[in-house]
């Protein structure tokens, strides 16, 4: 139970005082932060009440979208966002900020792999100077016209594996990467560069490509085998319990976390 964290997007409703107060009543150590959490409080005051509370950072998320692709149709410049998102994740102690790519563009789906790739070459030496890694988080197939181009764990190795393993990596998202039938040998072949363990379950039937999660063991994912596969290759840090759902955001941050806590007990620890 050391290692579980709460990732802050489970209790969305909940503001970052709340939440770092939240984690720290109901005796989980690790909390997963959000830039735009912590941008309503800011940077200096969150770093203060993590410290305050004894609660540890496990990620920040996110930086990223260097295609210039996102959900909300936006033009953002990747590269300059990601550079603040690392002096941040410096600033509030932790050492892995979560890359969520960006979506497809201009129709042209090896270039826009491409144009991530040469960002993260860009950007590895800043973030080595700020003691920062890179984590590769691939998202579903189904999310890579808008969100990542980057679908499998074997995809964000190819461009990981450019760089030191202390500089980039690779973040595995049970709700991203379960499906894939290389995920075993894809995990394995990510030894020493796993950053990060993201725990939900899959919506049966799904309901949404993006709020389609649930609390892990109210559907189909193996949780303890792929438990078992990132800590085979190397991975002993916090696992996050992230999980995006419209109806539990609805309820208490203290009875959605007491949840959180249960069911990572009887399904993944």
């Amino acid at each position: 139970m050391d290692r579980l964290s709460l990732n802050q997007i489970t209790t969305k409703n909940w503001t970052l005082p709340e939440a770092v107060a939240g984690c720290a009543e109901a005796g989980v150590g690790w909390i997963g932060l959000w830039r735009d959490k912590v941008a309503e409080v800011g940077v200096d005051r969150a770093a203060a009440l993590l410290k305050e509370y004894g609660v540890k950072v496990s990620s920040l998320c996110r930086g990223g979208f260097f295609t210039g692709v996102t959900p909300e149709g936006a033009t953002v410049d990747g590269i300059a966002q990601t550079k603040e998102a690392i002096e941040e994740a410096a600033k509030l102690g932790t050492d892995v900020l979560v890359l969520v790519v960006g979506g497809v563009a201009g129709n042209d789906l090896p270039g826009s792999r491409q144009r991530v790739a040469d960002a993260v070459g860009e950007l590895a030496p800043f973030a080595r100077e700020h003691g920062v890694k890179l984590g590769l988080e691939p998202l579903h197939p189904m999310q890579c016209v808008d969100r990542s181009v980057l679908s499998t764990v074997d995809q964000a190795m190819d461009i990981a594996e450019e760089h030191p393993a202390d500089s980039v990596g690779v973040v595995v998202d049970e709700f991203a990467v379960w499906w894939d039938p290389r995920i075993e040998a894809a995990i394995a072949r990510a030894n020493g560069r796993i950053l990060g363990f993201h725990v939900c379950d899959q919506l049966v039937p799904l309901t949404d490509t993006l709020l389609g999660r649930a609390l892990p063991g109210e559907g189909p994912i193996d949780h303890r085998g792929l438990r078992a596969c990132v800590e085979a290759a190397g991975y002993t840090g916090p696992i996050e319990v992230e999980v995006f759902n419209a109806e539990l955001w609805k309820r208490a941050g203290a009875e959605v976390l007491a949840d959180v806590v249960t069911s990572y007990r009887e399904h993944v620890a």
